[in-house]
């Protein structure tokens, strides 16, 4: 149990110092931003806090101090929460209001510090064995220390919460909205581990073992903190992310076309523009020219393409002659008109031409002037058209 706690204690802290160096790379054009060294001590003190919880799980005493990792960690914890609070204001209030409430969280924070420092000493903290700052042992001092830290991380997390929401909808920054979404689930996770804490520490005062629920507060901890690091680190990766979010779709997109183009390619292969080839560099024009291709590839087998084809063949997994009862008519749709393609393929190579075919008809009435719709149900006809191929 100790080895699963102490791993939690380590992955917070990776994460922490992960984000520490990610944000340190933008000093030189940032440092003059004091919402930016804000960050940075916030994500400092994150990386204290972890380490220092790191520390407590291998030794009792530190700086030859008993259970003085314990109380740096606390301490830390609670500076934490308030630095995390201050940028949360001034990411999204206005500078005389977040200066003002700035300052009410930084008394607080410090009145915190003196009330857990002084109930440390009184409790004679650095005598007591560490496994007493994890469940109290049923001394009121040690549980009054511990309750009284609980709330300072539970207190920060619910108010985080509140204001996220609003915040997020005033903004028209994407990224910052992001940011503040991913935030708000950082303050939900991070508040479970408050409750999951405050049970530990009561069932333990009440004689009652939960056993390996025990590690349920460690592992919301970690997971929340992982969250908050991501959400304070949004503004810097978050662009390059959705980039390479929207390659990657438009690259299955791209892949997803490939068997429905390469037939109309061999079928006509005047509809490409340029010779084929894999690279995918410039993968919009790609695309683009990829749909197109495909439309005009079907517009040529038109005269072959049978009117009276309305069910497709059975595929893989259907009983019914179809892609099942259950499926949308918009799927239905595609795998009939695959169905027409595959059969109209063929009969343009042996050079049937259907009696009532689709020679003066449009594409079904389909709004090909909206690329990205063009593109969802383009790749909804391919898909159809790859499990008939399979099946055939």
């Amino acid at each position: 149990m100790n080895t699963i706690r102490t791993l939690c204690f380590v992955i917070a802290a990776l994460s922490s110092y992960a984000a520490l160096v990610y944000r340190l790379c933008q000093v030189r054009r940032s440092w003059r931003d004091s919402a930016y060294r804000t960050l940075i001590t916030t994500l400092l003190l994150q990386c204290l806090t972890f380490t220092m919880g790191a520390v407590a799980m291998g030794s009792q005493s530190f700086l030859g101090v008993g259970n003085l990792a314990i109380l740096c960690m606390h301490l830390s914890a609670v500076a934490f929460c308030v630095s995390a609070q201050i940028i949360l204001l001034r990411w999204a209030a206005a500078d005389e209001e977040a200066a003002r409430k700035a300052r009410y969280w930084l008394i607080t924070g410090i009145a915190l510090n003196v009330l857990l420092t002084a109930l440390f000493l009184l409790a004679d903290g650095p005598g007591r064995p560490s496994s007493d700052f994890d469940t109290g042992s049923g001394q009121p001092l040690v549980l009054t220390y511990l309750l009284v830290f609980i709330v300072s991380q539970a207190v920060p997390c619910v108010t985080i919460f509140r204001q996220c929401g609003p915040y997020a909808r005033m903004t028209d920054n994407a990224s910052l909205r992001q940011a503040l979404r991913m935030l708000s689930v950082a303050a939900v996770v991070l508040f479970l581990y408050c409750t999951a804490r405050t049970v530990n520490i009561l069932t333990a005062a009440a004689g009652v073992d939960i056993g390996v629920w025990k590690l349920a507060s460690n592992i919301f901890s970690a997971t929340g903190i992982v969250i908050l690091s991501l959400s304070l680190t949004n503004s810097s990766w978050g662009p390059a992310a959705g980039r390479l979010l929207e390659w990657s779709r438009t690259y299955r997109a791209y892949r997803a076309l490939y068997p429905l183009w390469r037939d109309l390619y061999e079928s006509s292969p005047d509809i490409a523009l340029e010779p084929p080839g894999a690279s995918v560099s410039d993968l919009n024009y790609r695309l683009h020219r990829r749909v197109v291709e495909i439309r005009d590839g079907w517009r040529d087998l038109r005269p072959y393409i049978d009117r009276t084809t309305a069910t497709p063949p059975a595929t893989p997994g259907s009983g019914d002659g179809g892609p099942g009862r259950e499926a949308s008519e918009e799927l239905r749709q595609a795998f009939t008109e695959a169905a027409q393609i595959k059969q109209a393929l063929v009969a343009k190579r042996s050079g049937t031409i259907p009696r009532d075919n689709k020679d003066a008809g449009d594409f079904d009435d389909r709004d090909t002037n909206n690329f990205v719709a063009e593109v969802a149900w383009l790749t909804q006809v391919a898909s159809a058209y790859s499990k008939l191929g399979r099946a055939s």
